[in-house]
């Protein structure tokens, strides 16, 4: 089963973007276990804050996180340093981004990178 990190874009999906994530994951992956680290529910916690589009679609991926995938701990208190560290290790298998610079980071640690394509389907990109 393979292991799938999720950074705060990816969570924001749903609102910003009408995209279903967590369906387009099990069409790509089944039965993947969906991971997210402590430093991405960070990052949407303060990105939570006022009424703006953004801030409600932080909201809603930060309620997601917690109903969907397990939360896991790393060193790295910057959500994008958390993911590129689990990478590395071997601890996930690939990580959901829209985040150009993220994906270049991972790519470049050989992790293959499961983002947007089209308008709202998803497709991994490997190395």
């Amino acid at each position: 089963m393979p292991v799938v990190a999720l950074d705060a874009n990816a969570l924001m999906m749903p609102v910003e973007l009408d995209v279903r994530v967590f369906d387009e994951l099990d069409r790509l992956l089944p039965g993947a276990d969906l991971v997210t680290p402590r430093a991405v529910l960070t990052e949407l916690s303060r990105l939570a804050d006022g009424g703006s589009r953004e801030a409600r679609a932080a909201r809603v991926g930060r309620d997601l996180a917690r109903d969907r995938c397990r939360i896991i701990d790393s060193e790295a208190d910057n959500g994008d340093d958390a993911l590129v560290d689990l990478a590395r290790s071997g601890a996930v298998d690939y990580v959901v981004t829209n985040d150009g610079p993220l994906r270049e980071r991972l790519q470049t640690v050989g992790v293959p990178v499961v983002g947007l394509r089209g308008t709202n389907t998803l497709a991994i990109a490997r190395p």
